[in-house]
């Protein structure tokens, strides 16, 4: 791979100067655009049907159980085969998904007047499935892409693109949804097809040659391995997950919005955007202020920031008040997100990271969804509004225990690593 000339270490725009970058980022936007829009129609199509909270958990359980199954085997397939391959028969398979989602909501379909949400919980099932292959092979193909100086860079313009696309995708999802469910998978399927066509652009990276034969045992075992050996991975990724898992209060925006806020689904649109919104208006700060120096210490005020956030949405009871405190929960989590994506891309030898993106997933991308689950268990217990600031007040004590556990993760500098 060839660096730019122009390469400057302080450049903010300096991975967007790699063409390749741009296609992967356009392709990343309408993908996330997509499965943001299908998160809240989904949501508010089983909320609509059920009027039950737990309902709402059950959905992320759905899609998190089986992509866990599928996690460190997706990390092995992305380490042995093409990743561009992956992701553009993954994504083939999450238009069929979605299609299958069309049809259940289409007026002519009797599927679940008999047989209930059943059928709608069963695709998602399918979703967690292929999102598992997704999450190993997309962040495992970027860093093949950018030059390894620019990856602090590279994961903050991710991160700020998978943002932008989730603030977008919501309030385009709420305000569909008012003019029929079947609509709105529609326009999700038109877009999962628009972000396969950036990468007929992007050549084919090779895999580097792996210097001895693993068994798949040993294969699936590698990327495990490495994670709980080294100290600021495994810190950095229980940190986030627990913060997720506990303040998981995106779950319950459908019913907050319902039982509390009193607004409807376009209302809940901006609610479900409003996180990403924040972190968005972040990562334009971190593009030409990264967190590099002090990382450790900036990713642990910034995730008890999101607690303190999460706690003061909980209490809040107008809707303008609930918007700023969700833009806020936003702002504070990107800066971890864009700290662990570091670690992780500095830290990861190439032929182990779909391995170790993969069990990244299984920390993150699957503690949304046990949070959304955790959350609904909660609200059903405790109320809506207990539950959140308890899911709040959790992240701030998991915070402190970190810090004490991991000292390596309380003095990180980036700059260093």
């Amino acid at each position: 791979m060839n660096t730019p000339s122009y390469n400057k270490k302080n450049d903010p725009f300096a991975a967007l100067r790699v063409k390749e970058f741009l296609f992967f980022l356009t392709s990343r936007f309408f993908l996330t655009l997509a499965i943001q829009m299908q998160s809240v129609i989904v949501g508010w199509q089983i909320y609509e049907y059920t009027k039950d909270v737990f309902a709402l958990g059950m959905i992320g359980l759905a899609e998190a159980i089986p992509f866990i199954i599928v996690s460190l085997f997706s990390g092995h397939v992305a380490d042995t085969y093409n990743r561009k391959r992956i992701i553009v028969l993954f994504s083939f398979l999450l238009i069929i998904c979605t299609l299958t989602l069309l049809y259940f909501s289409l007026t002519s379909s009797t599927i679940i007047s008999t047989y209930g949400v059943t059928p709608i919980f069963i695709i998602i099932g399918f979703i967690g499935v292929v999102r598992g292959f997704l999450s190993a092979a997309f962040p495992s193909f970027m860093s093949q892409i950018v030059p390894r100086e620019f990856y602090t860079n590279s994961s903050t313009w991710n991160s700020t693109v998978w943002h932008i696309a989730s603030v977008i995708g919501p309030a385009m999802g709420g305000f569909i949804c008012a003019i029929s469910f079947s609509v709105a998978y529609e326009l999700d399927v038109l877009l999962i097809a628009i972000s396969i066509f950036p990468f007929l652009f992007i050549a084919s990276k090779p895999l580097l040659k792996k210097v001895k034969k693993e068994s798949l045992k040993e294969s699936l075992s590698v990327g495990i391995k490495f994670v709980f050996g080294n100290q600021l991975i495994l810190a950095a990724l229980t940190l986030d997950l627990f913060a997720v898992l506990f303040g998981g209060a995106v779950a319950m925006l459908p019913a907050y919005a319902d039982k509390i806020l009193h607004v409807g689904s376009i209302e809940l649109g901006f609610l479900r955007a409003a996180p990403a919104f924040g972190a968005v208006l972040m990562a334009l700060i971190i593009a030409y202020k990264p967190p590099t120096k002090n990382a450790g210490r900036n990713l642990l005020i910034s995730v008890a920031a999101f607690g303190i956030a999460t706690i003061l949405f909980g209490i809040s009871t107008n809707y303008y008040w609930a918007l700023f405190f969700l833009i806020l929960t936003g702002s504070f989590d990107n800066v971890s997100v864009v700290i662990r994506h570091t670690i992780l891309q500095l830290s990861t030898p190439d032929e182990m990271r779909g391995r170790v993106s993969s069990v990244n997933s299984i920390f993150i991308g699957s503690s949304n969804e046990i949070g959304g689950f955790e959350s609904g268990l909660a609200a059903r217990t405790m109320g809506l509004k207990p539950s959140v600031v308890f899911g709040g007040i959790m992240t701030i004590l998991i915070v402190f225990a970190t810090a004490k556990i991991a000292p390596k993760l309380r003095k990180l500098n980036l700059k260093h690593l």
